[in-house]
């Protein structure tokens, strides 16, 4: 398995880890029965943190499947090469730094993150062309 494989999978695994603060908070304040419920209430009651990690959730799983993508046409394609393999760790590296920006509420260091994973997109992408 490339390495750009080993970060698409790192990446799901992230994305699912993300899902955890949020989902326990919310069974830890309504109790499971509530938090499963349907049409979900708004839980404006929950700790600001934990709001913010579900956004930082949410934001992982909009960018993830154009990561995987971009990182599974490459494979097929049979593209791999150094710079399509950093491009993949540093999406991975940058996609962490965002989380702890998200969920620590520092916006600075959040949208630095994001243009920095969207910079591994495009590296992976110039390699294709």
């Amino acid at each position: 398995m490339t390495t750009e494989l080993y970060m698409l999978a790192y990446c799901a695994i992230l994305c699912v880890l993300l899902a955890f603060p949020y989902t326990l908070a919310l069974i830890g304040t309504v109790g499971p029965i509530r938090a499963v419920s349907y049409p979900q209430p708004t839980h404006d009651d929950l700790a600001p943190w934990v709001q913010r990690a579900k956004r930082a959730h949410l934001n992982m799983v909009e960018n993830l499947p154009v990561f995987a993508v971009i990182v599974l046409i490459a494979h097929v394609a049979g593209i791999s090469n150094p710079t399509t393999v950093l491009g993949a760790q540093v999406f991975f590296w940058a996609r962490i730094v965002m989380a702890i920006g998200h969920i620590g509420g520092i916006p600075g260091l959040r949208s630095v993150a994001y243009f920095v994973s969207i910079a591994g997109l495009i590296m992976i992408l110039l390699q294709m062309f």
